[in-house]
Parts: C-alpha cells; structure tokens; sequence
C-alpha cells in the first residue's frame, strides 16, 4: 500500500477558487427571489460538481448536515476523483441562504480545505465564539472573561478607549443580554442578520471592516470554517461547544468529542496548513458581489493559504449564454 500523495497546497488552491467560484454563479439566479432552498441547493449543486473534478480523495467534514438529512455534500460525503491526496474539507456552499433570497449583504460561498484529520469535526450544534484580529499578545482575551472584560482588555490592547472599540454580533433574541453588556461599556456594536463566517472575518481585516471583535454563538460547523479562515488572516478565535439536550450531546460523541466543555483555539480547529476560499454573492463588506452586465457574469473571490499568509484578490469574468 502506497503512501497518499503529499497535500501541495499551492497547487490545489486555484481549483478551490474555482468551485467558490461556480457555487456563486450557480446561486446568481436566485438573488433576491424570495426561496432561500433553491439558492442553497443550486450552490450545493455546483459545488460538489466541482470538487469532484479535482484530483483528490476529499471527504466532506463539515457539510450540509448528516447524510439522511443532506443529500449531497453531507458529512462523510467523499469527493474527488480519488487520484490525489487525502484532504478534509469544510463548507457552506452558501453562507447566508436568507441574504441571498432576499438580496441582502455578505452572502457567500465558502470553502476550506486541509489535509486529512486536520480539521475539527464539529457536530451540528451551537458553539460559543469569540475572535479578533491579528497583531495582538496570545490570551489578550478570552472565553472566560465577561464580554464586558472582553472588551476593557482589547481597548488596553489598542491603546484606546471602550468607545472605540466596534464588536460584531448575530441579532438574535439569545444575545440580549450579551448586547445590553457590551453596550454598556460604551462600545458600539454591529449586529448582523446571518453570515457568522463573514463576521468573524471582519476582526482580521477591521481597518477596512471597522469591526474589532466577534463574539456570541452560532453554528459550530461555520466556527470551523472561521477558524480557517483566520489561520490564513492572522487572527485568534476561540470556540466552545454548547449543547441543549442529550441528542446534541450525542452528536458530540458520534463525532468523536469526549470533553464537552472544552475550549477550542483557533489551531485546535484547523491543526495543519489549510487553503480558503470565499467568493461575494451579494455585496458586503469584505467581497464584491454579482455583477451583472450585458453578456457577462463577474464573480470576486478570496483566496488564502495559511503556510505563506498569502492573501489574493481575483476577479472572474464568466460568459453568460
């Protein structure tokens, strides 16, 4: 029995840029006419088609859902053409369905890939995160802190005043009280509708963003593919996994997780060298989304590698028939 072929991360990254690329096109049709399945199923669609044109044995490890519930790009889906290395894989072939439904912005696609085993499997449950950018002492913050505390500590970081200090927050009514927090400490607060991947994204790039700090819960699958994302940005995030009921706990087990209380650090969740990419579906404000202009479709992605810190900017001019 051979060896798997190593994971040449330079060179598969333009053919990840690729299936980002097709699952945004494919959902371009369906910006803004009101059916959120429609548009994630027409990226699902594109996105395994895609992947399985590439050379490697890939196996989906954060995806859609269980098998039984996702019938393509599940988890434990394997994708490729099985000639190449073995890799994980995590997605959200549409990240933001409602935002795309309803022309909103941030909605994206998004893909990472690592090689195999190196990629937290999280069950489908809430996760507690926190993030901010780069360019700050380890622990500056952290999960056992109040958010309040949070956010004293980061403005010491900085040099500056709680007032100017923005952190990003899905509006939910669970974060209530987590907002009236923050809020009391005189920081400002962005508050987004879907798109938690994006949101954490903003704290690596805040000079553009002007967003500082991410924190609160939302899906732990989107925390691993945050997390990747800001192991090629430069960043920290942390991460705990939140369970309402035994059945969650039971995904944790199915997945292989034993300590149910514990923090995850931004390497706990992408252990090796990953590659990442996003491409904008609608605008927001770390893509461009979807233009459309007589005879042509053009897409702008991000493409990332954690090994070199490489970050591109690539614009994709796609023919229309």
């Amino acid at each position: 029995m051979t060896d798997s072929p190593e994971f040449h991360d330079r060179m598969l990254s333009l053919g990840l840029a690729r299936v980002s690329e097709a699952a945004a096109l494919a959902s371009a049709r369906q910006i803004g006419r009101g059916d959120e399945k429609a548009a994630d199923q027409a990226a699902v669609n594109a996105m395994r088609e895609q992947l399985n044109m590439l050379d490697i044995a890939g196996v989906v490890v954060i995806g859609e859902g269980e098998r039984d519930e996702a019938p393509m790009l599940f988890i434990g889906e394997e994708v490729g053409t099985g000639n190449g290395p073995a890799v994980d894989i995590a997605l959200d072939p549409l990240e933001g369905t409602t935002l795309t439904a309803k022309d909103m912005p941030n909605a994206l696609t998004v893909i990472a890939m690592g090689p195999r085993g190196s990629m937290l499997h999280a069950p489908d449950v809430y996760m507690d995160k926190l993030a901010i950018g780069p360019g700050f002492a380890p622990d500056t913050v952290s999960l056992d802190m109040t958010p309040a505390e949070r956010v004293q500590a980061l403005a010491r970081a900085k040099k500056c005043d709680a007032e100017d200090i923005t952190v990003c927050i899905l509006e939910r009514p669970r974060h209530q009280d987590l907002i009236a927090e923050v809020r009391s400490t005189g920081a400002a607060i962005r508050l987004i509708t879907d798109g938690d991947v994006a949101g954490v994204i903003h704290c690596a790039e805040s000079e553009k963003t002007g967003i500082d700090m991410y924190m609160g819960s939302g899906g732990a699958p989107e925390g691993v593919l945050a997390a990747a994302a800001l192991k090629c940005m430069g960043g920290q995030m942390w991460g705990r996994l939140l369970f309402r009921n035994d059945d969650e706990k039971g995904r944790a087990a199915k997945a292989g997780i034993t300590d149910l209380n514990r923090i995850y650090a931004r390497d706990d969740m992408a252990t090796s060298d990953v590659i990442f990419a996003a491409t904008g579906v609608t605008d927001g404000s770390i893509l461009a989304g979807i233009k459309r202009e007589p005879g042509h479709l053009t897409t702008e992605t991000i493409l990332m590698r954690s090994k070199t810190g490489s970050v591109r900017r690539m614009t994709y001019r796609n023919p229309t028939k």
